[in-house]
């Protein structure tokens, strides 16, 4: 075996092992990029319905799990405690939008409803949206 020879395997192998090498790396960036797209995906909100609205919030509990919770009940009664605060008041579905009216607090304010899964968003005109979770209610009034 000559030196040329000697020289012309080692080279083959240092080309069959990047290659192999930029396989791998490519691999993992299309794996990487393919869990990204299904986590947007997944993020996406939609915009639901009157009747989605009543399916998916009558008898449920809206959280963002730490400051507020709110349990619309199947009788359109809306029970609130915020931070230490409770209130009651009244939700109805109006023209595919949530309104909630607490007691000494009118008028309704009315909101778009938006969910992908448990997470929701609550979208008035001129307020800030709000989000939160969509969840069985904890018994917690």
């Amino acid at each position: 075996m000559t030196a040329d020879t000697i020289n012309s395997i080692g080279h083959g192998r240092t080309e069959i092992t990047m290659k192999s090498r930029l396989g791998t790396a490519t691999m993992a960036v299309v794996a990487v990029a393919a869990l990204a797209s299904g986590a947007a995906a997944e993020e996406k909100l939609q915009k639901l319905s009157a009747g989605q609205i009543r399916a998916k919030i009558a008898g449920m509990e809206l959280t963002d799990e730490v400051h507020w919770r709110e349990l619309y009940e199947r009788g359109g009664t809306v029970t609130s405690d915020s931070m230490g605060r409770k209130r009651t008041g009244k939700w109805r579905v109006e023209k595919d939008q949530l309104c909630v009216e607490f007691d000494k607090e009118p008028p309704a304010k009315c909101y778009e409803v938006w969910m992908s899964g448990k997470k929701v968003e609550l979208r008035g005109e001129g307020l800030l949206p709000l989000q939160g979770v969509v969840e069985p209610p904890t018994g917690r009034k």
